[in-house]
């Protein structure tokens, strides 16, 4: 396919995965309509569509903004600009809340996403514990639509609320569990980023502040108060920051602190239990 060609000369992988997914949006055609139906003209509306989509990926722009769609933990969720683009390593956060909810087993789980952006991983972890009740909150009203919209289409908003406001300051319950993917690229490391991350993920869901562990500090500051006794919390964090987060966690009180890696290989999750 002369798509899949392009793409790959301009090092956008993987090129024949990439080329089906903006040729079956541009034309609204399947894998095997377009294999049937090889010979047979675009027309012109679906050209120019193709076209554009194309001149998008070229410029970086990542193939899920621009289907308005990202696949995560098995589901098929909408992102806009104003939502990190979920990514495989936060996959790991929701494997390590699965686990931990199946070695303490409680009967209707709350749970806490905080930070929770298109909902990914609130979705996730409902999907999976179809007894849990989610609360989702988020800074950015944007944000909070579209988690909410999520929600919608994964059959999980009778089972979730989303809320709207600054990490969990106007949060007085307390959860079973509390996941979280903040903000933690420092703004020193800007210059480095991919510029798939760089241009179409939101400034407020990468950066937080010089060294990238403001919003750490916050969560800690919070969660005693958040956790119920045995609950227990995951956070995602770069794979550089093990160290730097547990001894945030451990200057806010909590001594059962845990690391464990994504699936390659990289530390990305701490993890803390509430006795």
């Amino acid at each position: 396919m002369l798509l899949a060609r392009v793409l790959a000369a301009a090092g956008k992988e993987p090129a024949a995965l990439e080329a089906r997914l903006l040729m079956e949006a541009a034309t609204g055609l399947r894998l095997l309509d377009l294999v049937t139906r090889a010979d047979a003209p675009l027309g012109d509306e679906n050209a120019a569509r193709l076209q554009e989509f194309l001149g998008r990926r070229l410029h970086d722009e990542p193939v899920s903004r621009i289907l308005g769609r990202s696949g995560f933990f098995g589901l098929e969720l909408m992102v806009t600009p104003d939502v990190l683009d979920p990514r495989a390593d936060t996959e790991s956060l929701v494997e390590g809340a699965l686990a931990f909810l199946r070695r303490t087993p409680v009967s209707r789980p709350r749970i806490l996403d905080l930070g929770t952006g298109s909902g990914a991983i609130l979705c996730a972890i409902l999907r999976s514990v179809p007894d849990a009740y989610g609360f989702g909150v988020d800074l950015s009203q944007a944000a909070c639509a579209v988690a909410l919209k999520n929600l919608e289409i994964c059959g999980l908003a009778d089972r979730s609320s989303i809320l709207c406001g600054d990490w969990a300051d106007a949060i007085g319950a307390r959860f079973d569990l509390v996941v979280s993917n903040p903000p933690y690229i420092g703004l020193e490391e800007a210059a480095g980023l991919d510029p798939e991350v760089a241009r179409f993920d939101p400034a407020l869901a990468l950066f937080a502040g010089a060294d990238g562990l403001d919003c750490y500090r916050r969560l800690a500051m919070d969660l005693a108060r958040l956790l119920k006794p045995d609950g227990g919390a995951f956070l995602e964090i770069g794979w550089r920051q093990a160290q730097a987060v547990g001894q945030i966690l451990f200057e806010a009180g909590f001594r059962d602190i845990a690391v464990s890696k994504d699936h390659g290989g990289r530390d990305r999750i701490a993890a803390v239990r509430k006795f």
